[in-house]
């Protein structure tokens, strides 16, 4: 925003800050908030702390001591703007997603050689996030720093201590922080009605069981070559020999890709869906929605030995000797296919995000090297995205925001 629009809406971001910077009981501490935020929202092509304090005209030295060495509490500032993004955005879904920073150098928290799709390339560090999404909005909800393998063990000590990194944090794949970001959510009373995830989240067993032990709804990408039983496969109990524990039921049958399932059901099986307009026209695709039960290493059968009926939905798209891309689903048998499809695609809106967090807000500016003020700098991030979704929102906001 130019100085001009920023001032336009002054008082909307005084109410904005006061709400959200609430829980920091220091009023210096909610003035340098708010001069954060005002930083971020500014045009620049550097939304690092001395380029900010440059353009706010202040020293930066209060930007710095305020992101890294003061105490103020990250965590109750992201739930305030987490319950407030929640009323502004009325999502449908929530996304799971990660995106990469490019950082350079060794310093940096969390900086290694690790491939992100975002970049589509070897990045340096990577960030988790979790976001509520509708057809017409989406805004960050929580965030956290991987730590690659490389930052545990006595080799990183030096590193660790030099980004402040906390002891009880250590690395943990990628799926653990966003279910870790769920457990925090749930604990402030924000539940998502269904999460959305792509196949890095979705190929592993141990996210989607962690799903379902919270009691929570997904649509998530999967791969082709992921197995699964048929609808109609049924388990048998193996016959008792009198000696030692009872042998647990089992599936006879060997189980097959998810390619094989909906290679022989046939792409007539399927019908043409449309699960959004488009800027152009409305997107739409030929789809085949089967159930199955879920194989893999690692199946979750019931006491029975049933492995329970999830949807498998295949995009296949005319022209194409075979399906583009596979999700599988939780959701109640009686959903219908367009419904599993809109979910399915809804993971399109977070790219918006990530794009407007980046280019505009300096997402991934950050020069700091402290494991808190990195999250410090995101949440602040998140909190200039929200105040920009709302001034969208808002009938009585300017055209440019």
């Amino acid at each position: 925003m130019r100085a001009g629009e920023l001032a336009a809406v002054r008082g909307r971001l005084e109410e904005f800050a006061s709400e959200v910077f609430a829980p920091l009981v220091r009023p210096d501490w909610q003035e340098k908030g708010q001069l954060y935020l005002r930083g971020l929202l500014l045009d620049g092509r550097r939304k690092s702390m001395q380029p900010m304090a440059e353009r706010l005209g202040i020293d930066h030295q209060r930007l710095q001591q305020f992101m890294t060495s003061s105490t103020w509490p990250v965590a109750d500032v992201r739930a305030r703007l987490a319950w407030r993004a929640v009323q502004a955005v009325r999502p449908q879904v929530w996304v799971v997603d990660d995106t990469g920073f490019p950082k350079d150098g060794k310093a940096s928290p969390g900086v290694a050689r690790q491939y992100s799709g975002t970049l589509g390339k070897v990045g340096r560090q990577i960030g988790v996030s979790v976001h509520a999404a509708s057809d017409t909005a989406s805004c960050p909800l929580s965030w956290r720093l991987f730590l690659p393998a490389a930052w545990d063990g006595p080799e990183a000590t030096a590193r660790r201590a030099a980004c402040r990194i906390p002891d009880g944090e250590h690395h943990r794949p990628k799926w653990e922080l966003a279910l870790e970001m769920l457990d925090e959510l749930s604990g402030i009373g924000l539940r998502p009605a269904a999460l959305v995830a792509d196949t890095g989240y979705g190929a592993n067993a141990g996210f989607r069981h962690g799903l379902e032990d919270r009691g929570l709804a997904y649509v998530l990408q999967v791969k082709g070559e992921m197995t699964a039983h048929g609808e109609a496969a049924v388990p048998h109990q193996p016959a008792y020999g009198g000696l030692g524990p009872r042998p647990l039921p089992r599936y006879r049958t060997r189980p097959v890709s998810l390619r094989d399932h909906v290679l022989a059901a046939g792409r007539s099986h399927g019908r043409t869906l449309t699960w959004r307009k488009g800027s152009k026209a409305a997107m739409s695709s030929h789809f085949v929605a089967l159930r199955v039960r879920l194989a893999g290493r690692r199946p979750k059968p019931a006491e029975d030995g049933t492995i329970p009926l999830s949807w498998l939905i295949a995009q296949w798209p005319e022209g194409e000797a075979e399906p583009v891309k596979y999700w599988i689903s939780n959701l109640p048998a009686d959903i219908p296919t367009k419904d599993l499809v809109r979910l399915a695609k809804s993971r399109w809106r977070i790219e918006h995000d990530y794009r407007e967090l980046k280019t505009v807000l300096g997402l991934d500016h950050f020069e700091g090297r402290s494991f808190t003020g990195w999250h410090r700098h995101v949440t602040l991030v998140t909190a200039a995205h929200l105040f920009l979704t709302e001034q969208r929102s808002s009938p009585k906001a300017p055209a440019r925001a």
